[in-house]
């Protein structure tokens, strides 16, 4: 099952994709509403989820994407765990030794923007950098897990854009501010329950273009650790929670490590693709500029 999580001129709404591609979806003060993907991923139970979907293809009306603003499938994660240096190609051109643990540092649920929305590049610094990467959702509570069950505890995958501000993420040995400015955790378009992928979401191509520009290009088997470790790393130090976000690693070709480094810029459109998923396609907008144009429409109002 494949669901979007959309607002429209009326409201919040939860969609489902039907198996003619489209979007069938209920806004929340529908009477057979199932809940939003927060809620429906807290109760732990895949169930839930399919018998949302068919709720939502049976009585949900057409959802036209052009009409819709996309928000991050999961907007309230318990927590957001993102890993770097986890392909050996990124972790040579970074500088860094070959990871023998995994590198974990926090994103903020306060970062995050969904499909279609602008990454903004802060008045604060020009140095920012794409990372395309898949994210794994848990939709099983657990402590000290086991590599052999590891997936039971996935209930599905999203694509994410760790959008860095490179300059801020150097400023001291932990990376969090560099990795937390807002608006830019781009996270979606479609959460993609995990039985309509590969087991650990293996052997797919991960893409990232700038301004329709293979920057990046890697296969999720490429990972130094993968979905299963990290689960079973993670989980002996913190209990891992329904709705809790992995963030697994971006491949080589990051804009610092290139010469020049490159560096988005207002105007420009980074997507990220995975196989099996909706492309996730953000503008690149200045904060100075969107600052302008806000003034500019409260005063027009």
């Amino acid at each position: 099952m494949r669901f979007i999580a959309y607002r429209n001129a009326q409201g919040v709404g939860l969609a489902a994709r039907h198996e003619d591609g489209s979007y069938r979806g209920l806004l929340k003060h529908a009477p057979s509403y199932p809940g939003d993907l927060n809620l429906l991923i807290a109760t732990g139970d895949a169930r839930v989820l399919a018998e949302a979907g068919r709720v939502l293809l049976k009585e949900g009306e057409k959802v036209q994407p052009d009409a819709v603003s996309y928000l991050p499938p999961v907007s309230r994660p318990p927590k957001i765990i993102c890993i770097g240096l986890n392909y050996a190609d990124h972790t040579n051109e970074s500088g860094f030794k070959p990871q023998e643990y995994p590198t974990v540092f926090a994103r903020f649920a306060s970062s995050l923007i969904g499909h279609g929305a602008p990454i903004i590049r802060p008045a604060a610094s020009d140095q920012l950098d794409y990372e395309g990467e898949l994210a794994a959702i848990i939709g099983k509570r657990g402590r000290n897990i086991s590599k052999a069950d590891a997936l039971d505890h996935v209930v599905g995958y999203a694509l994410f854009n760790d959008a860095s501000i490179r300059d801020y993420q150097f400023k001291s040995p932990q990376w969090t501010v560099g990795k937390n400015f807002d608006d830019t955790g781009a996270f979606g378009p479609e959460f993609v329950t995990a039985d309509e992928l590969p087991p650990g979401a293996r052997g797919l191509m991960l893409r990232t273009k700038l301004n329709g520009q293979v920057m990046q290009e890697a296969s999720t088997d490429d990972m130094v650790f993968d979905i299963p470790t990290l689960i079973e790393t993670l989980s002996e130090a913190f209990t891992l929670e329904p709705g809790d976000v992995i963030v697994t690693g971006t491949p080589a070709g990051v804009g610092l490590a290139r010469t020049p480094p490159v560096w988005m810029k207002h105007g420009d459109v980074c997507e990220v693709e995975v196989d099996g998923f909706q492309t996730l396609i953000n503008p690149i907008r200045n904060a100075n500029d969107v600052a302008t144009e806000d003034a500019g429409s409260q005063r027009a109002a």
